[in-house]
């Protein structure tokens, strides 16, 4: 049956391909991806799939459901497809979409005869406020046995963990006055931003190794004879899992709230963007998808361990839903994510071999997930074991 999902996805090979550059030659924005969003859901549609737009509320996600009419697990396969400012799709999206349904549709060819339900999950928006964190937050994944997506990059890597992260905003107002002539009449929104800076660098002394806290000042003030009236700093907090992560930002928290009080300025806090869940990893699926790896003809050695940088709104799944996140190899040189090589490298030949790699992996990993209940009730004990 996996020789029927490798040869249905194979039938498909110019619509995939034309597909991935289509939405590499037309980069969209989180939550401006309709081009993309109207692209991928279409051709569902053409291969039997019902099809909703609009999923939580947000315009370009969807969910697709190929329903087999026999008893089965629900499998979910996710779709990104937004790109970055100035820079296009130099994460790749385009194949991670595209990828997506291709599996979609290559499992759904065959589950006619072994049951169960395929979903894909149109998500937008992972660059910066991730569909999948408020998907998740609405239940929309809850009824999954697994969920898997996989993402290029310039080596085989499997899935392994990512930061947990929150994005948090520090605003300061203070009061304004001619800086040479008045200054004491002054209260320096900018000098709290800036005691802000010196108490969290003062704070890394004592983090923990795998924590990261990293900001930036988006407001500091209007010209240099003037009292900075507002001000505002922007940091990421990030650390290996959720329940450290937690304590952490009480302490950068805190650190903004010393600078207020020093400064006399007003201090307002908020999120600028979605928190992201670290990701936890299901071992048996993951290796589940690394055996399939190998039967598609790459060599153990190809395949590296994944450490733990960066951030995934996909983390947010894993921890509704068993589910993983592995790599495949989409180039030769060593090429950074948000580069424009990898830009390139996202668009060419070599990436498309990619895309069409990390599809038929996924469809055979989630066939084996319908067909092999034993392997089904490993994932799940293990999903299970791990909650937090």
């Amino acid at each position: 049956m996996k020789e029927q999902i490798n040869l249905e996805i194979e039938q498909l090979r110019e619509t995939f391909y034309k597909i991935s550059q289509f939405i590499g030659e037309n980069p969209e924005l989180g939550h401006e991806e309709f081009k993309a969003a109207k692209i991928l859901s279409e051709e569902l549609v053409n291969h039997g799939f019902q099809v909703n737009m609009g999923t939580s509320n947000l315009p370009t996600a969807f969910d697709a459901l190929y329903d087999s009419g026999l008893p089965g697990p629900s499998i979910g396969f996710m779709a990104e497809y937004d790109a970055l400012p100035e820079i296009g799709h130099a994460c790749g999206h385009n194949i991670i979409g595209t990828m997506a349904i291709a599996a979609g549709i290559g499992l759904s060819k065959v589950i006619k005869h072994c049951g169960g339900k395929v979903y894909v999950y149109g998500t937008p928006a992972e660059e910066t406020r991730g569909g999948k964190v408020t998907m998740a937050e609405e239940g929309v994944f809850n009824h999954l046995d697994v969920a898997m997506m996989v993402h290029p990059l310039y080596r085989h890597e499997k899935s392994g963990s990512s930061l947990a992260m929150d994005a948090i905003q520090f605003e300061f107002f203070g009061k304004p006055a001619h800086a040479a002539s008045s200054p004491h009449e002054g209260i320096n929104a900018l000098d709290a931003v800036i005691q802000t800076f010196n108490g969290i660098n003062a704070l890394r002394q004592h983090i923990t190794p795998d924590a990261r806290i990293h900001g930036i000042i988006t407001e500091g003030g209007k010209a240099a004879n003037v009292v900075p009236d507002y001000a505002v700093a922007q940091f990421y907090v990030r650390a290996q899992h959720r329940n450290y992560l937690d304590e952490l930002l009480e302490k950068v928290k805190n650190c903004a709230k010393a600078a207020a009080l020093a400064t006399g300025a007003k201090l307002e806090t908020s999120f600028y963007e979605l928190s992201y869940d670290d990701l936890n990893t299901n071992e048996a699926l993951s290796n589940n998808f690394t055996e399939n790896l190998l039967e598609l003809g790459i060599s153990l050695e190809e395949i590296h361990e994944k450490g733990s940088g960066g951030s995934l709104d996909m983390g947010n799944v894993s921890h509704v839903v068993p589910s993983i996140h592995p790599y495949v190899q989409i180039c030769n040189e060593p090429y950074a994510c948000h580069t424009k090589e990898f830009r390139e490298a996202a668009m060419s030949d070599q990436g498309f071999e990619g895309l069409m790699l990390g599809a038929k992996s996924m469809a055979y990993t989630a066939y084996d997930v319908i067909t092999k209940p034993g392997l089904l009730a490993q994932i799940k004990q293990e999903f299970e074991a791990n909650r937090r």
